[in-house]
């Protein structure tokens, strides 16, 4: 019997990953699966890193982790409406949230009301121990009220003006860099930049324009880090490998610490030495080195494909809508998921200098943990909104199974002829 031809069956492998990879419902499965496993696998490793911090409070071991698990069990609620909204009511509510978030972080700077915690201002006390930081909603509202107010340019036609494109959105977003840095969030002011730079990048901001509006907000930032000698040592901070003649590269050097001493596979589940006191905020802004010490280099790697695996997800749901706040909203989403997860990674790598930041999903924190859940709810309900993929879970329905077919394989073809702005 004759040999099949080398390289048939590499081949044959590559054209069904490559069709298996182009399904309709692929975003779908891959927004849902990735955020999914993150947070559960974030849960587990907020407890694990949180142990000891709330043993030293003299608080009960689970104190932490307990209150996340209440907030991820909120956020998977705000997920699952999220999802099931339709697009109207998303840019509905884009005006009331904006409003609403710009109130709260008012208040913040009301003396009696705002908490300070760590030297930021960001705060406020909803009793006990609960604490709510409203600049973190400020991401999710920026991105509907912005993808709501330039679809409605787009459909008139406007963007093509720079006036139009800028205004009122650079405004409106500098208000709320202003509100974020009068309580001294450097970290957050970095992430809201980068989701305004993503939806000016969307809405097709000219070369120069988008490069002015860089240099200006490089400027300022420049003119707050300069003069912030805690700002200047985290920039000094980077790549370093010594603890400084004060103790100020202290965080990172450790982080590294823990990442070094992890090895290939970890030290396993609760055996992090750097969460015993060495490490500053091993639950919150560097869980990931105390994931890189108990689980390795296997485990963070697990972590980085799952967080491009959500990435990728969102700019196929971006790329593959033929709705202007669909593309803007996916991609403002995206954009501040990936942003934050590269800013937080790369603070504990020692490439970028420590901000601040949690990890989306990951780490400790109920009020940056419920807006990133339902952004990701929402990133659901535009993947379900493609064509392809509502004629695929329509055939999946009892009853629908001959007539959902037929119109599956009719939307495919669609989605195939139109232009996708996605390779």
């Amino acid at each position: 019997m004759p040999r099949p031809p080398r390289g048939n069956g590499p081949r044959r492998l590559y054209e069904q990953l490559r069709r298996t990879w182009d399904r309709p419902l692929t975003a779908y499965y891959l927004i849902l699966g990735s955020a999914l496993l993150i947070t559960v696998l974030g849960l587990v490793m907020v407890y694990s890193a949180s142990m000891i911090k709330a043993l030293e409070l003299s608080l009960p071991a689970s104190y932490f982790f307990r209150k996340q698990f209440f907030a991820a069990v909120i956020g998977t609620g705000l997920l699952l409406a999220a999802s099931r909204m339709p697009a109207r009511l998303h840019r509905a509510l884009s005006y009331p949230l904006l409003a609403g978030t710009v109130f709260l972080m008012v208040l913040v700077q009301v003396p009696g009301i705002g908490v300070s915690i760590g030297g930021n201002q960001n705060w406020i006390s909803l009793g006990g121990p609960f604490m709510l930081q409203p600049s973190e909603f400020a991401k999710l509202a920026l991105i509907l009220w912005g993808a709501d107010l330039l679809a409605r340019k787009q459909d008139k036609r406007l963007l093509s003006q720079w006036k139009h494109m800028l205004v009122p959105l650079v405004p409106v977003a500098f208000m709320l860099l202003g509100l974020i840095m009068l309580g001294g969030d450097m970290g957050t002011a970095i992430i809201l930049t980068a989701i305004l730079f993503g939806l000016l990048w969307l809405a097709g901001a000219p070369t120069r324009l988008f490069a002015g509006v860089l240099a200006f907000a490089a400027f300022i930032g420049f003119v707050l880090i300069s003069n912030n000698a805690n700002r200047m040592s985290r920039l000094a901070c980077i790549g370093a490998t010594d603890l400084g003649p004060k103790g100020e590269c202290w965080q990172a050097v450790h982080g590294i610490y823990a990442l070094a001493s992890g090895g290939w596979f970890g030290s396993g589940l609760g055996a992090s030495v750097e969460k015993w006191g060495q490490l500053p905020e091993p639950h919150t802004d560097f869980i990931f080195a105390i994931t890189g010490e108990e689980l390795g280099l296997a485990g963070t790697l697990s972590v980085l494909a799952l967080f491009a695996a959500l990435g990728y997800a969102g700019i196929r749901v971006a790329g593959r809508t033929e709705d202007p706040f669909v593309r803007f909203a996916a991609g403002g989403v995206t954009t501040w998921i990936t942003a934050q997860a590269v800013v937080n990674i790369g603070a504990v790598l020692g490439l970028l200098p420590i901000a601040g930041v949690p990890l989306p999903l990951f780490s400790y924190g109920g009020s940056s943990l419920l807006p990133t859940m339902f952004a990701v709810g929402l990133l659901i309900a535009f993947a379900r909104e493609d064509p392809a993929a509502k004629a695929a879970l329509a055939m999946r329905r009892p009853g629908l199974g001959k007539k959902a077919g037929v119109r599956w394989k009719t939307m495919r073809r669609r989605v195939k002829k139109r232009p996708s702005g996605e390779r």
